[in-house]
């Protein structure tokens, strides 16, 4: 039991966000880098070295530096067994990122110094702040000129309704950026601009009036910081763990993870403070990470992690006990016991067989078919956890096979892409034409190369002027008015891949015009699974 309770403690498991381009990958790898899991960080946007980002392993994200696909990374840094979701930022994946966070403790906020908060992190801290998640932000690129440290703070404050106090401060920005002090630990990480030096040259300050600080970075900037700290600690409440820990309270730390500066700062400042694996709601009670039987569930499908073996891996994250290897659990939806004979747990593209998870952790189970995502796995307790819908996608094509010699591969393609989660299938009602239906536009260029190269077959598509899909409820269906709906709307009805019906709105009048027409009818804009 002792051990169980220590492996509790040791784990965090926590995702990056944050808009496109501000570092996320980038960062992400640096903190690889100090766990020693990587030797070499592959710059993303350098083609020098060929290898790209580690966490980065679909070629349509190296040709395009972004990530699509959400990738677990486990580290050991200190004692503590770390596990990083590293989320798509485009927010053509937003709806996978939203999956991800349902399986998080806590959120590492990325923000851009010249861009500030963009509309993408605005979106995704909203998800977070719904669910009360502890969140630490970074802010990246101060080796680059961008906003003054107050503006940002400000900007954070009001753009994404956050309560932040800095545990870091930069000392000058962009040319003269010269260095970071730490608040959290009272010391000076000073900025040489050069990435292989060692990182941990730190001089230790407790005594901010200290002549040391002006022999260190200069009469000018130690002012500069003496003033503007005495600020920062007038006007930002004191740090308070609780606070952090209720998402009342969010911590700024400042840095360059291109630079490997101000992430070490950050790194220890998050296992001293961030939670161990947090109790979870399901439809029937509370659940504790410290309950002696294991629940987890599904919280994405990826398939063809491995090119060479057509594998379905399905990432589990659990909740409470521990997860063994050739054990018998329930798999809930279906009602039947599965077991696993060889269990993944990750380490960037490494994948090692794992006999024993702990709460917190998250575990690659291969997968024929059997699982959804949302599926949930006890060792016998009957109860679901909830929280991950499908959104009502936005784009809509008519998906059509370009080699008629290939349509079981196109068909088993478009099967196994559906139930990863990465676009939603509707089979129209009166002709039977297949309709993929997509948060973001950049999925169908996904779909179409995945097919081809995972599958090996080929499709092509056509434009379909659709608005919204909608999942029809009713309250009586035996009655006129359901009846009526489904002569008028004919055309419009299909049945998404559970069987359940959808209506296919053309425009937002049309949308409007049916709600007042049948209000006997719910028109949901998410299913909830």
């Amino acid at each position: 039991m002792k051990t169980f309770q220590k492996e509790l403690r040791r784990r965090r498991t926590f995702g990056i966000i944050s808009h496109p381009d501000a570092g996320k990958t980038t960062l992400t790898e640096k903190l690889l880098l100090f766990g020693g899991a990587i030797q070499e960080a592959g710059a993303v946007k350098s083609n020098k070295i060929k290898k790209g980002a580690t966490s980065d392993f679909m070629e349509i994200e190296r040709q395009r530096g972004i990530s699509v696909a959400t990738s677990v990374l486990a580290f050991e840094y200190k004692d503590i067994k770390i596990n990083i979701l590293d989320t798509p930022g485009h927010k053509d994946f937003a709806e996978d990122t939203f999956r991800t966070l349902t399986a998080v403790d806590s959120v590492i906020v990325v923000i851009d110094v010249a861009k500030g908060v963009e509309e993408q992190t605005e979106k995704l801290v909203e998800v977070c702040r719904m669910r009360n998640i502890p969140m630490i932000v970074f802010i990246n690129k101060l080796d680059r000129e961008g906003k003054d440290a107050f503006e940002l703070l400000d900007e954070i404050e009001q753009k994404l309704n956050l309560k932040v106090t800095p545990l870091s401060y930069p000392i000058g920005m962009g040319y003269d950026f010269k260095g970071i002090y730490n608040i959290w630990e009272k010391n000076v990480n000073l900025f040489t601009g050069d990435p292989r030096k060692d990182i941990e040259d730190t001089v230790e300050i407790s005594d901010l009036s200290s002549s040391e600080l002006d022999d260190l970075i200069g009469n000018k900037a130690a002012d500069t910081l003496r003033d503007e700290l005495e600020l920062a600690q007038g006007v930002y409440p004191e740090f308070d763990n609780n606070a952090y820990l209720e998402g009342r309270l969010q911590p700024v730390f400042f840095g360059s993870a291109l630079n490997n500066f101000g992430v070490r700062e950050l790194l220890d400042c998050f296992i001293e403070i961030a939670p161990p694996p947090r109790p979870k709601e399901s439809d029937t009670r509370v659940v504790e990470p410290a309950e002696d039987k294991f629940t987890g569930f599904v919280f994405k499908i990826h398939a063809n992690m491995d090119p060479k073996h057509r594998d379905r891996l399905a990432f589990v994250k659990i909740v409470s006990g521990k997860f063994e290897r050739n054990k018998n659990y329930l798999h809930v939806r279906h009602n039947k016991n599965l077991k696993f004979s060889s269990p993944n747990a990750f380490f960037a593209e490494k994948k090692e067989i794992v006999d024993t998870s702990y709460a917190g952790d998250i575990v690659g189970l291969h997968d024929t078919g059997n699982f959804k995502i949302g599926d949930t796995l006890t060792e016998g307790e009957t109860l679901n956890y909830r929280g991950i819908p499908s959104f009502s996608p936005e784009h809509f094509r008519y998906i059509n096979n370009a080699d008629p010699m290939k349509s079981k591969q196109l068909e088993k393609g478009i099967d196994q892409l559906m139930d990863e989660g990465v676009a939603q299938l509707f089979t129209l009602e009166f002709n039977g034409r297949k309709v993929i239906g997509t948060v973001g536009a950049l999925q169908f260029e996904v779909i179409q190369y995945r097919l081809e190269h995972e599958y090996g077959a080929k499709c092509t598509y056509e434009n379909l002027n659709v608005f919204k899909a909608t999942w029809v409820e009713a309250e009586d269906e035996k009655s006129e008015e359901f009846k009526d709906f489904k002569r008028v709307k004919a055309k419009f009805l299909a049945k998404d891949k559970q069987g359940q019906l959808v209506f296919l709105a053309d425009s937002q009048f049309s949308l409007q015009m049916t709600q007042q027409k049948y209000p006997s009818i719910k028109f949901h804009f998410t299913s909830e699974f």
